[in-house]
């Protein structure tokens, strides 16, 4: 009689397949993991010797700055990146932003959206946002902008030909103009890949000492770094829909129309802004043409939505352009995307709710769909717990610091938040104990407010029962 050996797993394959059940059953907590060791490698990077142009191991506090700043592609810094880090550091910068966009989008898209309602299949999809909220629980979703378990590898396609293409692309459009400002072929190509990384992915570092100011006037070098913040902002759904239906917009889903609408208004009203506030300011605009007036607002206000590049010194913005950037950093990009905040959508939504509840009617309609009320909870849910850690922040760095107004700390609250980049100069010069406050307030930015509180949670589970309705008076 001979008996079946058995079979002995390898160590490897339980740990692989331990992993595997966890990320299913578990994807909030396994993201936050994951972002969590990606800041601890990172970070053992930028404190070797050889990361930094003195040969000497960064500090803690700015290597760790560093390491959540270019996995949160945010783009704040405390030390001046185009000096302090030497051409490794700056290896370790490019596929630290380029891990943390596509990477972040990967997980967003495949371990952040839905668990399916059987939990045997491995391949989940999300929508909307960097974990859409809507589709942590299991059960059937009618989403249009959900994207079927059949056509994951498709948009994953997209996300890999799309960074591919479009950073391709923005390089081939920013080299020439560097060439003709006189910077060699070998560091313009060098320069023109890092700033198109930058901009897609929306983290703002600039390999130059000098920054933008020998492009600070140029249409085209500022267009095209709009260009590319853009298609790096509004998301690979997005992205995704239109590839497929870019001539027939009939068939965009409720959410790319939100968002390329959203995301349009909020750029245009941006730049009026901008231009009317900083019309007769001295230190910033006062002095230009109509011209130069209409692009650097323009430019501000894209830069604004997450995009973290700077042609004007921030701390000399008027204090309603700074109130104006504080709202539009808060609000960033659309969803799933490289970009922060608390995303377009979530404003259109809840517009869409204060539309219906002054026109009197029970529902939220938009393009002739009707959105559930389940979106509007998670709408609020996502505004309440981004402000409360805009504001914890605030206070928490306002009470271990001295004599720092709150215009200032507040922007860069703001902006480490909605990884956005944009800093009055706070940052830089702040105490260990407040840049530690930012790099925390950075990972809970972008990792969502939401889906830190879905990690944290022990389990979805479903009540059996309702309690007897009561209202309380609102308003």
């Amino acid at each position: 009689m001979h008996t079946k050996p058995v079979r002995h797993e390898s160590l490897s394959s339980r740990v692989i397949d331990r992993i595997s059940d966890f990320s299913a059953s578990r994807p909030a907590r396994f993201a936050v993991i994951v972002f969590a060791g990606l800041i601890a490698v990172f970070t053992a990077l930028f404190s070797l010797p050889a990361a930094t142009t003195s040969g000497q191991p960064a500090p803690f506090v700015d290597a760790l700055f560093t390491g959540v700043s270019v996995i949160c592609v945010t783009g704040l810094s405390t030390v001046d990146m185009a000096t302090f880090w030497s051409p490794l550091g700056h290896v370790f910068v490019f596929f630290g932003v380029e891990i943390g966009g596509i990477g972040v989008l990967t997980l967003a898209s495949i371990l952040g959206l839905v668990i399916s309602r059987r939990l045997g299949l491995r391949q989940k999809l999300m929508a909307a946002s960097d974990a859409n909220p809507s589709r942590i629980r299991k059960g059937p979703i009618a989403e249009g902008q959900a994207v079927g378990l059949g056509e994951t590898g498709k948009l994953l396609a997209t996300v890999a030909v799309s960074v591919l293409v479009i950073e391709g692309a923005v390089a081939l459009l920013l080299f020439p103009r560097m060439l003709i400002q006189g910077v060699d072929p070998l560091t313009a190509a060098w320069q023109s890949v890092y700033i198109s990384a930058m901009a897609f992915t929306n983290t703002g570092f600039l390999p130059s000492e000098q920054g933008l100011s020998q492009y600070g006037s140029d249409w085209w070098f500022l267009i095209v770094l709009i260009l590319g913040v853009a298609f790096g902002a509004i998301g690979f759904p997005v992205i995704y829909a239109l590839r497929r239906n870019l001539r027939h917009p009939r068939r965009w889903s409720l959410h790319v129309k939100l968002t390329l609408v959203t995301f349009t208004l909020l750029t245009l009203g941006g730049a009026v802004a901008y231009f009317v506030l900083e019309f007769r300011n001295p230190a910033t605009m006062a002095d230009m043409d109509v011209g130069q007036r209409i692009l650097q607002s323009l430019f501000l206000s894209q830069m604004a939505r997450s995009g973290g590049f700077s042609t004007l010194d921030i701390s000399q913005l008027d204090g309603s352009s700074l109130l104006v950037t504080d709202m539009l950093m808060f609000i960033g990009g659309g969803s799933a995307s490289t970009a922060g905040g608390i995303k377009v959508t979530t404003l259109a939504v809840l517009f869409l709710a204060a539309f219906a509840e002054a026109r009197g009617v029970d529902d939220m309609e938009a393009y002739e769909r009707r959105i559930p009320q389940d979106v509007l909870r998670l709408s609020v849910s996502v505004v309440l717990w981004g402000a409360t850690t805009v504001a914890g922040a605030t206070i928490l760095i306002l009470l271990i610091t001295d004599n720092q107004p709150l215009d200032y700390v507040l922007f860069d609250v703001i902006s480490a938040f909605a990884t956005c980049g944009l800093s009055s100069g706070f940052t830089a010069h702040a105490s260990d104990g407040a840049q530690y406050v930012l790099a925390a307030t950075m990972f809970l930015g972008r990792i969502g407010t939401v889906t830190l509180a879905a990690a944290l949670a022990a389990s979805t589970r479903r009540q059996l029962f309702r309690r007897p309705e009561e209202r309380p008076i609102v308003g």
